[in-house]
């Protein structure tokens, strides 16, 4: 069986892609490189002794796309590929609308000219917003805070009219909460351009001495030590939580929506604590005030996955904070 992947050369595209090999799946990539990089391809390989094909094209671009449904037979589409920072989204929101938006319909467009109307797409917590009450299921309120989770929100509102208007497309929503780690071999991992927007990568240059120190914003909500509490996904668990999606589609019809989470909170301090004791290092930190739109407490629940999927994570904060460093050593 054969699955194309979008942004198959950044984060979590890149771990799923091993993940779907190490099953005997065929992958094949398209992605930009516009925030990734070519020579993630060759570590793909190198991790799991297999081919992938790849192109280096736009996912916007229909022509481009229609070249690769007519070079192989594309059973499945996982749909990672779009711009991602919450802040930049922010300052700039006709961006991600244009980009995010419009290659989601030129996608499915050319799906459906080939026939193939099997997708996984890759969605965010962000729409759920500000949660009203936690642990979130996916019954809870929808809401964004910045169009980077509007993106998202509407992104799933095109594929769910997508499917009522032809039930012949199968698709899964998949919703994240905060994935971290990289793969224990260290090839692949969370690589940003310039300053990251999330906490793990920030720790790992601080601790890494390419920036002085991190700045922890607010200490001060209802949680145990006052500090923000998400909901930490190792990237191996949640590429994970992809296949199980594709087998899901092989046996069930349907429009279907998950968390990809482990139900638990950390403190932005216990992640800190955590990954300076298990990797015996020093990261300066200091308090700062709080970030507009930051929630104290934010994560899932992950019954609907386990029922529907079979999906549950196994790896822990420790194996989460010790792999980030370890690819940061090895890729530094």
């Amino acid at each position: 069986m054969s699955v194309l992947v979008t942004g198959g050369c950044g984060y979590i595209g890149s771990h799923t892609c091993v993940e779907l090999l190490n099953r005997n799946y065929d992958v094949v990539i398209v992605d930009n490189l516009s925030n990734s990089k070519r020579s993630v391809v060759d570590k793909i390989e190198e991790i799991t002794h297999k081919n992938v094909k790849f192109y280096e094209d736009d996912v916007c671009d229909k022509d481009a796309l229609r070249k690769i449904f007519n070079e192989n037979k594309i059973d499945m589409v996982i749909h990672f590929a779009g711009f991602k920072a919450v802040g930049e989204s922010v300052l700039n929101p006709m961006k991600y609308y244009r980009n995010n938006l419009v290659s989601t319909i030129c996608l499915c467009e050319v799906m459906k000219e080939y026939n193939c109307k099997n997708l996984v797409f890759s969605s965010s917590a962000t729409v759920y917003g500000t949660p009203r009450r936690v642990p979130i299921k996916e019954t809870a309120h929808l809401s964004t805070t910045n169009p980077y989770g509007t993106t998202k929100l509407f992104i799933e509102r095109i594929l769910t009219d997508l499917y009522k208007s032809d039930n012949e497309w199968n698709i899964v929503l998949l919703r994240y909460f905060n994935p971290i780690g990289a793969h224990e071999s260290g090839l692949i991992g969370e690589d940003p351009n310039g300053i990251p927007n999330n906490l793990m990568p920030y720790i790992v240059k601080v601790a890494t001495h390419e920036l002085n120190e991190l700045s922890v914003f607010g200490n001060d909500y209802n949680t145990k030590d006052g500090t923000g509490v998400r909901d930490y996904i190792h990237v191996v668990d949640l590429a994970i939580g992809h296949v199980k999606a594709i087998e899901k589609i092989n046996k069930s019809k349907g429009l279907f929506i998950y968390n990809l989470g482990t139900g638990k909170g950390y403190s932005v301090l216990e992640v800190l604590n955590t990954f300076m004791k298990v990797n015996n290092v020093d990261v300066k930190y200091k308090i700062v005030g709080r970030r507009s739109g930051d929630v104290a407490s934010c994560y899932a629940n992950p019954e609907k996955a386990l029922k529907g999927l079979g999906f549950k994570t196994t790896k822990n904060l420790e194996e989460m904070c010790r792999d980030a460093y370890n690819f940061a050593i090895k890729n530094k």
